[in-house]
């Protein structure tokens, strides 16, 4: 019997394929059967397995300085290097960086900078958080109750009142739209619920609003046009400000340098970010803010004696070291802009199977999908449960692509950065077989309505 306990899966069936190597967007199990990685890791490995650049760049660190903790004064070039690079390619304006392990981590030191920052200005009543509904930001504690899916939250008893978390709409017009409503009339309508919410609660009472640009676990969800101007009017209007998570769409996922620039979003307040950060190659993650917000908590941390919030390996030279030469490689290799055309080739590809029976909606944006299954096409009745998602994903994986079911039985697609377009059109005939199977099984065992 395994002494490990196993994240985000069913205890009752663990321990299903066994990787044992990777290179470039292939991955080998211990039986040395073969499959194209179509998640990239876990929405993370942009770079792709065994990238040699990157592995001696760890090397080399680990050589020169293993490990240096960043309290008390403390520091070390490679992580001011990395901080001063990220600051310069993000959409915010003079940002300043606090690094971390991984998005949920990040996500909760961005709860404890707000609540700081509002203290320190005299405002400690702004202290809620407006999150939507299907959103992921995390399993942490805090970044839990932040998240708005069931299988997070369910039976942890999370502190989501006492945390100051609101909900609001997400922005998935096939699943959200009420009757003949047109996507800007759905806008509309959750934005104006959205403002009707900060309006009860007091805007005094709030401190920000969270978004991933484009959703990842809860679906890929591509908000419709307008969707984020309409909102950054009504935070404007209330002085609320707005918190960018781009632990999945960050650096060329969404077919542009952020999730932002493709959705719109105009100098988010706060940005994380992680996964794609070092390609996965080592846990690094980043929450960055305004840098007037830091200033206006500088006098507080000194009067307290130091600013008490901070990792053991917040800052690791290794991370560090391995997130700059990622970054390096982006841009020398212009990682983002080819990007940008294989995720055209890649939207294409999912395109087609729009008319498939068990298909309600292809979306997504660049080298970021999802094929949603129903089982009634016409009136685009889900699936009860993840099990025909989860199906989906196995058909797949049998037949050497490695996929994700999310948000039930929706089929998500987030591939290396590096993938050409004949791998894509190798996951497309794959994809294509998975479906096929997956129609069998529906109309085998009645699941069609």
């Amino acid at each position: 019997m395994t002494h490990l306990i196993y994240p985000t899966t069913n205890f009752k069936a663990i321990e299903q394929i066994t990787l044992e190597r990777g290179e470039g967007c292939y991955v080998w199990d211990n039986k040395g059967n073969q499959y194209l990685e179509g998640l990239a890791g876990l929405w993370c490995t942009a770079l792709g397995y065994g990238n040699q650049e990157v592995i001696a760049t760890a090397t080399e660190q680990m050589n020169k300085l293993t490990f240096n903790h960043m309290f008390g004064g403390k520091t070390h070039q490679v992580a001011i290097d990395l901080a001063d690079k990220l600051a310069s390619m993000i959409p915010m304006d003079d940002a300043v960086i606090s690094f971390g392990n991984s998005g949920s981590d990040a996500n909760d030191t961005h709860i404890k900078l707000l609540r700081y920052y509002h203290e320190a200005i005299g405002k400690p009543e702004r202290r809620k958080i407006i999150a939507r509904d299907r959103s992921y930001h995390g399993v942490t504690v805090a970044a839990a109750s932040l998240t708005g899916l069931p299988v997070t939250q369910n039976h942890f008893d999370l502190p989501v009142d006492a945390l100051g978390i609101l909900r609001t709409d997400h922005p998935h017009y096939y699943r959200g739209k009420q009757g003949n409503e047109t996507e800007t009339e759905f806008v509309d309508r959750i934005v104006g619920n959205l403002e009707k919410m900060i309006l009860k609660e007091g805007p005094e009472t709030i401190a920000a609003f969270i978004a991933e640009p484009i959703t990842g676990a809860s679906g890929v969800i591509v908000p419709p046009e307008g969707y984020y101007q309409k909102v950054q009017i009504v935070l404007d209007r209330h002085d609320i400000m707005f918190w960018a998570d781009e632990v999945i769409t960050g650096f060329g996922r969404t077919g542009n340098d952020f999730g932002c620039t493709t959705t719109g979003v105009k100098s988010p307040d706060m940005m994380t970010f992680a996964k794609q950060l070092s390609s996965a190659y080592i846990p690094i993650s980043a929450s960055a803010v305004r840098r007037d917000v830091y200033d206006c908590m500088i006098e507080q941390s000194a009067n307290a004696g130091a600013f008490g919030h901070g990792y053991t390996y917040s800052g690791h030279p290794v991370a560090c070291a391995v997130a700059l030469k990622v970054l390096e490689i982006y841009q020398r290799d212009e990682i983002f802009q080819k990007a940008a055309v294989t995720g055209k080739y890649l939207q294409k590809g999912l395109s087609q199977f729009r008319d498939h029976p068990l298909v309600g909606e292809v979306r997504g944006s660049g080298l970021l999908g999802a094929i949603e299954l129903v089982a009634n096409k016409e009136k685009g009745t889900p699936f009860a449960g993840g099990a025909l998602g989860g199906y989906a994903q196995k058909m797949a994986q049998d037949n050497g692509l490695l996929i994700r079911a999310v948000a039930g039985s929706s089929l998500g697609f987030c591939p290396p950065l590096i993938i050409t377009e004949m791998q894509i059109d190798e996951m497309m005939g794959k994809v294509a077989i998975a479906l096929d199977k997956t129609l069998e099984h529906c109309q085998h065992n009645g699941l069609l309505v």
